[in-house]
């Protein structure tokens, strides 16, 4: 499982920071430790393990905080981390001087997911275009490679200045 430190919003990286980076630069930097990771990978308990062009793997593990009054990891701790890998494998198709925000996702719970099952997220670029960009993402089992849920996203790609 990796280690998520505690950022301050002190400590993220200004919108300098961000555009004098490639996104694949970027997120090699923060898997480093050279730029501090998200916040909301401590709070809801997951990070970024790998990036490559076009792809990214997160891993984590569902917290007490992330579950729901019936006692099952909340719908929207899948979606968080499925967000958050596909947009970040799209983060890893841009140039410098590029930024993404997601436009649209969604998430297919496939099976219920108990807490503390240490899993990997794992995003995929399928298009790459001028202005948008589509991305994949599967949730599976660390451990057992079982199917917990799958997700689509569609970004908007932005130059911003």
């Amino acid at each position: 499982m990796p280690r998520i430190p505690a950022t301050s919003s002190a400590d993220l990286p200004d919108r300098a920071a961000l555009l004098t980076r490639s996104g694949l630069e970027f997120i090699e930097d923060m898997i480093a430790g050279r730029l501090p990771p998200p916040p909301i990978g401590e709070t809801l308990g997951f990070a970024a393990v790998e990036a490559t062009r076009g792809g990214t793997v997160f891993a984590g593990a569902a917290r007490l905080g992330a579950m729901n009054p019936m006692g099952g990891v909340h719908g929207g701790w899948y979606g968080a981390i499925l967000d958050s890998c596909m947009g970040c494998a799209v983060m890893t198709e841009l140039a410098r001087g590029e930024i993404y925000t997601t436009l649209d996702f969604s998430v297919n719970i496939t099976r219920a997911l108990p807490e503390g099952t240490p899993v990997r997220a794992v995003g995929e670029v399928q298009h790459r275009g001028r202005s948008t960009a589509v991305a994949r993402g599967e949730l599976r089992g660390r451990d057992d490679d079982r199917l917990y849920a799958t997700g689509t996203t569609t970004c908007l790609v932005m130059r911003p200045g």
